[in-house]
């Protein structure tokens, strides 16, 4: 079992009406919203936090966590740190994508039916199901972490800028010794847990050449860009057609812009690239191979974020399996085509970890964004059962 201050939040499987753990921010609330879980992850989503304005959703988890006699605070970098047992650091991002969905409480419709707009099915028939941006990537795992890391006594980390630049997780590492184990907080749904991603290499090509007119012959640099990004995207097919994408470098341009420079004397060309890496491809190979099929031209590349694939077999893992299972759930191993913020900490840390959390992931982003409270109350079951597994 953790060491620490343990808390027993009244309430998880049923109402929690005048529990000291009932923190109000902003009035009432729907009736489905009757354990701490569930009014955090109301309040959460209620509040806009788009990356680089996370201020006012960190300050409320801060408030949570005062209010269940944690200290909290938001450091320099706008980080949520409520630091405590090290046996495990729990940790998700405060940050969503941009977007307006109305926050609201519905039930799953029967089967056969989905709600609209959705094509997609979460929850049991007349499961009370929350709709709102960041309900599942990756407020409701931020949610069921904070309300575990309280019951435990463990430690909790609410990063920022996941989304854009994983600033949060960056200031994180540089700040503090790595923990002895670290849960990190994105949807793999309460039954599964996420082991592995792919990295990313990201670049920018630039490239110039003489104007001219346009019926003479000589490629000029948009031509130069497209044929260097044809060769990139050609070094990297797999020869088996049927290979995993998980386990492929996929190319993909993000952006490309060319014309005629200011002066009307050039031809400019630029073009913004990702590379996806699986752990099986070093970085540094798929970085050279991209920059072999330069013929003029150049790349400036950002700091890749690397892959990676942790073992199924630590005692972390084990303790998940466990939990899950007596949860009621089968578990199920997942590695994501993506990236995370574990990326990160698994460089720069040596100890297990895993990432977890409510919610199905073909919602991230998405415009039919929402979560089965019964889900995020697996969740927290979940995780808290893990973390009082850790000796």
């Amino acid at each position: 079992m953790a060491t620490g201050q343990e808390r027993d939040l009244a309430g998880d499987e049923g109402s929690s009406s005048g529990d000291a753990t009932d923190v109000v921010a902003g009035g009432g609330y729907p009736g489905a919203c009757d354990t701490p879980a569930r009014k955090l992850l109301y309040d959460m989503v209620s509040i806009p936090s788009p990356s680089g304005e996370e201020e006012r959703a960190a300050e409320r988890l801060v408030d949570f966590f005062e209010a269940n006699g944690r200290e909290a605070w938001i450091d320099a970098v706008g980080n949520v740190r409520a630091p405590a047992d090290d046996a495990v650091l729990l940790t998700s991002h405060v940050d969503t994508v941009p977007g307006d969905i109305p926050v609201e409480v519905r039930p799953a419709p029967p089967e056969g039916e989905l709600p609209d707009p959705s094509d997609v099915r979460v929850g049991e028939p007349g499961d009370p199901v929350l709709w709102g941006r960041g309900a599942v990537d990756a407020t409701g795992p931020l949610v069921a972490m904070a309300v575990a890391a309280v019951k435990t006594g463990v430690s909790f980390a609410g990063v920022v800028r996941e989304e854009v630049d994983s600033g949060g997780a960056r200031a994180l590492i540089e700040d503090r010794d790595a923990p002895e184990a670290v849960i990190n907080g994105e949807p793999s749904g309460w039954r599964g847990i996420t082991l592995g991603y792919r990295g990313l290499l990201e670049g920018t090509y630039v490239n110039t050449s003489e104007s001219g007119h346009s019926s003479r012959p000589e490629p000029n640099a948009i031509q130069h860009a497209i044929d260097w990004w044809h060769g990139v995207e050609a070094a990297f097919t797999p020869e088996d057609p049927e290979t995993a994408v998980f386990d492929q470098v996929t190319t993909k341009p993000i952006s490309v812009d060319g014309g005629l420079s200011d002066d009307g004397l050039a031809v400019e060309a630029t073009m913004d690239v990702q590379l996806r890496i699986p752990p099986s491809r070093p970085v540094d190979e798929v970085h050279e191979l991209a920059e072999a099929e330069l013929s003029t031209g150049s790349v400036q590349w950002g700091e890749p974020m690397p892959p990676v694939m942790e073992s199924p077999r630590t005692d972390l893992a084990r303790a998940f399996r466990v939990a899950i299972r007596s949860a009621g759930g089968d578990v199920r191993l997942l590695r994501k085509t993506g990236t995370s913020d574990m990326n990160l900490f698994a460089a720069a840390w040596d100890c297990p970890m895993v990432t977890y959390g409510p919610g199905n992931s073909d919602l991230d982003h998405a415009p039919d964004e929402r979560l089965p409270l019964p889900d995020l109350d697996r969740a927290v079951r979940v995780l808290t059962d893990v973390c009082r597994e850790r000796p």
